[in-house]
């Protein structure tokens, strides 16, 4: 089978924003396959539910399997832990950009979005990848350094703390994000 890649974006996000589209192109250059769904999003929308029903269509199409990397931004690292978990599906590497879990205090909307997405079972997902790669930083305006190195801990293979660098998105200065390549 084909080594493939799956880029998800967090909560109010697109497969548009952010380094995603530069990532995309990047891996894409190599003739890899890599896909970058747009899950539902806003209040009412975006639920673990629903995430869950577009990611089981391309698991049904078998797009994801033992061969495929997912790297995954906010919110979207623990839905794919979750989501790994409750199906019992392995994949080859999970790359994790500021991922978090059972974290409220955002605002209301996000926080309302993210809670059907949080679960208290986290280590499980060891189970299901072969290497876990957290990249996180020190000056995130939206979820505290703590929480996010506390999920970081709880399952990597490697952390990469990059200093200063906010949610590593657009607003931070990331509509590219070099240091990822290596991890590829």
């Amino acid at each position: 089978m084909q080594v493939n890649y799956f880029i998800i974006h967090g909560s109010f996000g697109s497969p548009f924003g952010n380094w995603f589209s530069w990532l995309q192109d990047f891996i894409s250059t190599d003739g890899k396959q890599v896909y970058v769904p747009q899950f539902p999003i806003g209040v009412g929308y975006q639920n673990y539910a629903n995430w869950s029903k577009l990611l089981k269509y391309y698991l049904n199409l078998g797009l994801i399997n033992e061969n495929t990397t997912i790297i995954a931004h906010s919110i979207a690292p623990v839905f794919v832990c979750k989501f790994l978990v409750e199906n019992k599906l392995k994949v080859k590497k999970l790359i994790f950009v500021c991922g978090f879990n059972n974290y409220l205090g955002i605002n209301e909307e996000y926080d309302t979005v993210n809670r059907t997405i949080y679960f208290n079972n986290l280590e499980d997902v060891k189970q299901y990848a072969d290497e876990i790669i957290c990249f996180y930083s020190n000056n995130d305006p939206y979820v505290k350094y703590e929480v996010e190195k506390d999920f970081a801990d709880k399952i990597t293979t490697e952390q990469v703390l990059i200093p200063n660098a906010g949610h590593i998105n657009s607003e931070s200065g990331y509509d590219t994000f070099e240091d990822i390549v290596s991890y590829l």
